[in-house]
């Protein structure tokens, strides 16, 4: 049995190595699913799931969603497995608080059952906690020893000078009295009253030293001053008895008159959480009491340490089987709780269960289940059967831990509906190319690369600690911040800034001064050199001139226009695909094909203009192109025009962008309508055509029954919303894209003030202090502000960009996550 086990374990990780080293291609739609249902007999439903948790490619329906969890079949058998988890969680604390290092499990050791694992942890913790009781009561006593100790080796010197303090005071007190002008009536009556008057007494004890002067103030005002108070502080913290913690305490003495005065100071103390002890007056009974007092410790702390060993024993015992403890007991609880969404058939004695699995796998499900019923020793074997179904399966996509972060991303808006277009294989290189254009500067990719390398290298270790929330995302999304930063990398080299300073890499300017002294470079310009052309990327120049900064800028800008239109050129791309792969005729002819005309004719026609004016040299205002193109369509655009017929094209474009609205609006409603009354048509010719079939009718009835009515009003305001959504955002869309621009240029700037302000200023002061203060607070501002605040900011720019400029063309992100019932993922969840 133990070999099978093995086996089906082996198999299971072949299989899902299998599925995390996919390559990205397999991400574009979601893996075949099937639902299946299995008729599993009772003795073997235990072993069954067990062995289908280890596999983990079902993902169990709820076959009972009215009852609630103690209406379930297996309702104890959880509760139990629930107890055992609790005293697992105690036993865990126990050993954690003792120091104990949890060992690793025996190989030799016998497995045991889950009935005779709730028996031994039962004993396990009746024993631990009868060991706590005893230790806890000895422990309270030894503390309390501890402090009468205490009292007796520093109260005896406040006795000689305590007492001679009390019997003056007590005699002058008498004087006062006595020479006051009250009757002898009163005093007489007041010695009646209290005997004891006149007779000294005294409380020893300790108290926490913060305490100690306010008690000492409480004391006098109570007494009137009839007392003294004697206090000396401990030299080392003492336990105490109460709440077991270290404390810093004093001795204290109160030497009184009177047992009116003794009950006061009793409920002062108590009040105060003061310790009270009794202190024999006699020196012979001191002697005896401290050496009875040694001996008792002594006797304790034998009794707390062979308590103390024998406690480590039994947890040291449990912590060699505690974490295959553990994991067993989430294993049974999680077992059980798949049965409970299982139907029982009391009749044929067995359990109906019905799960989404890859068809792809189904093979190794039907291995697993046959399997199980030979461990199991089961004379019927599981039915295993594939059902049809109008339910939307769940969505699965195979990933690695490189695409996982990725998918992650698209998720997180929603889960792709069941054999959408999935929007993370384009994810993939566009989120960093996008991120990269706002964040390009190769010196700060490289910061971001070698901090990222340091996770990727180290993922062991840290995948095993516990990171904190900024650290675990950065962790969980390194794979992400790789390819960010060789991005940034990339578009570094052609922003030509490394830290906001640029360099001729890839060859000399095609720029040259207008005289040998270059004074004017900044102001009047340079002149290009004809015929020559910067290799790669942007001139050097071009940072620093006043002529050609205003070039840079809006080469920066025309460049997110453009990548803007190929971007959602894409989303819409891959709504013809989920148009043409649902079979939606109506959705490519009424929706997709004007709404990329419409997109085309405007802003396709502006990428265009764009391209043509960098090839041709032209300075033309494309501003006035396009505005013009609306309000005077057939005017003469005399020297912004960029090719010969510019005027015609630009009246036929907006003609299809006209045309492309209402294309839009009306054709899909009145075709819906029209296919619902042909479909309505039809159906009533066929009942009236049934005859005798009964049982087709039926079914003709029972299916159109399930149908949903159509209202073309309703279906005419949502396609006119969608419209509305479409014309409007193809605008402001393509100006959110304008943010790639915007982006770069403040990270351009913000990274120039810090070299310029902080770097260069510290620099010209040619003093070394001042320089690496500068330094300082140059990596601090570089640090703290472009490298974590602005990689925060375009990572998050870049996400709307992907979710609503891209996304929103096609993705509908309705669906749910495919979660299969496995193991593994209880393993997980364990160790993180």
């Amino acid at each position: 049995m133990e070999q099978r086990r093995g086996s089906v374990i082996d198999m299971a990780r072949s299989v899902s190595a299998s599925w995390t080293g996919m390559p990205p291609l397999f991400l574009l739609r979601s893996e075949d699913m099937s639902l299946v249902r299995m008729v599993i007999p009772v003795e073997s439903a235990h072993d069954t799931v067990a062995y289908l948790g280890q596999l983990g490619m079902l993902q169990f329906r709820d076959l009972n969603p009215g009852k609630s969890p103690t209406q379930r079949i297996y309702a104890n058998q959880v509760k139990r497995c629930g107890e055992m988890g609790r005293q697992l969680r105690y036993f865990k604390s126990q050993i954690e608080s003792a120091g104990i290092l949890i060992a690793a499990r025996s190989t030799i050791e016998k497995d045991v059952d889950l009935d005779e694992l709730e028996v031994k942890l039962s004993e396990y913790e009746t024993e631990l906690k009868e060991i706590a009781s005893n230790s806890a009561r000895l422990f309270r006593s030894h503390a309390e020893l501890t402090e009468f100790q205490l009292v007796l080796l520093k109260a005896g010197r406040f006795f000689t000078s305590g007492r001679a303090e009390a019997a003056f005071a007590q005699r002058e007190y008498d004087d006062f009295e006595g020479s006051m002008d009250s009757p002898l009536l009163l005093i007489e009556q007041e010695m009646q009253t209290d005997p004891t008057k006149g007779q000294l007494g005294y409380v020893t004890g300790l108290i926490p030293k913060l305490k100690t002067i306010q008690f000492e103030r409480i004391l006098f005002r109570a007494t009137r001053g009839n007392m003294v108070f004697k206090s000396s502080v401990v030299e080392r913290p003492v336990t105490d008895p109460a709440t077991g913690e270290k404390v810093e305490k004093s001795v204290f003495v109160v030497f009184f008159s009177g047992e009116r005065t003794q009950a006061k100071i009793v409920k002062i103390c108590d009040a105060f959480g003061a310790s009270r002890y009794p202190y024999p007056e006699e020196p012979s009974l001191q002697r005896q009491m401290r050496s009875e007092v040694a001996g008792r410790l002594s006797e304790l702390k034998s009794t707390l340490d062979a308590g103390t060993s024998h406690r480590d024993t039994v947890l040291a015992g449990i912590s060699y089987q505690l974490d295959f403890w553990i994991l067993m007991v989430q294993r049974e609880k999680a077992v059980y709780h798949i049965m409970n969404k299982f139907n029982m058939d009391v009749t044929r004695k067995c359990l109906v269960a019905e799960a989404w699995c890859p068809t792809e796998n189904k093979t190794q499900v039907q291995e697993a289940l046959m399997r199980a019923t030979v461990d199991s020793n089961s004379q019927v074997g599981t039915i295993f059967q594939e059902i049809r179904t109008k339910d939307l399966p769940p969505t699965f996509f195979k990933t690695n831990k490189i695409t996982g972060a990725f998918q992650g991303i698209v998720d997180a808006y929603g889960v792709a509906r069941y054999k959408e277009a999935n929007p993370a294989v384009y994810t993939i290189v566009t989120f960093p190319f996008l991120f990269a254009v706002m964040f390009g500067d190769w010196g700060h990719g490289i910061v971001l690369l070698l901090a990222t390398l340091y996770l990727i290298l180290n993922e062991g270790k840290l995948g095993s600690q516990k990171l904190g929330d900024i650290m675990g995302m950065a962790f969980g999304g390194r794979y992400v911040i790789l390819l960010m930063s060789i991005f940034s990398i990339y578009t570094g080299f052609i922003y030509n800034e490394f830290f906001s300073v640029p360099f001729r890499i890839f060859g000399e300017s095609a720029y040259v001064c207008r005289d040998p002294s270059c004074k004017d470079s900044r102001t009047a310009g340079l002149i290009k050199r004809p015929g020559y052309t910067y290799p790669f990327g942007f001139d050097p120049v071009w940072h620093g001139s006043r002529s050609e900064l205003p070039f840079l800028n809006s080469v920066k800008m025309k460049m997110s226009i453009l990548l803007g239109v190929v971007h959602m050129n894409l989303g819409l791309a891959l709504s013809y695909y989920n148009a043409s792969y649902f079979n939606e005729p109506l959705d490519i002819w009424y929706q997709f094909v004007p709404q990329i005309l419409f997109l085309g004719s405007l802003f396709g026609y502006l990428s265009l203009l764009i391209i043509i004016k960098w090839c041709s040299g032209s300075q033309a205002d494309l501003y006035h192109v396009m505005i013009y193109m609306f309000l005077s369509p057939t005017d003469d655009l005399g020297p912004n025009q960029l090719f010969s017929g510019q005027t015609e094209v630009q009246c036929f474009l907006l003609l299809i962008a006209v045309v492309a609205v209402p294309t839009m609006l009306l054709p899909k409603p009145l075709a819906l309508k029209k296919r619902h009354e042909e479909r309505t048509h039809g159906r009533s010719y066929g009942i009236l055509n049934a005859g005798s079939d009964g049982e087709s009718v039926d079914n003709e009835h029972d299916h159109h029954h399930g149908e949903e009515e159509f209202d073309f009003g309703e279906t005419f305001v949502h396609q006119m919303i969608e419209t509305i959504e479409f014309v409007l955002g193809a605008v402001s869309n393509t100006a959110s894209y304008l943010r790639l621009w915007a982006l770069s240029l403040a990270h351009a700037q913000l990274s120039a003030v810090f070299y310029d302000k902080v770097l260069i200023l510290a620099w010209s002061y040619h003093n070394t202090m001042i320089l690496i203060i500068g330094g300082f607070v140059f990596i601090c501002a570089t640090v703290g502000v472009l490298l974590i605040m602005e990689t925060l900011s375009a990572f998050l720019h870049a996400l709307r960009l992907h979710w609503v400029e891209f996304q929103g063309k096609f993705y509908g992100g309705d669906g749910y996550q495919f979660e299969p019932f496995s193991f593994a993922t209880l393993e997980e969840d364990d160790q993180g």
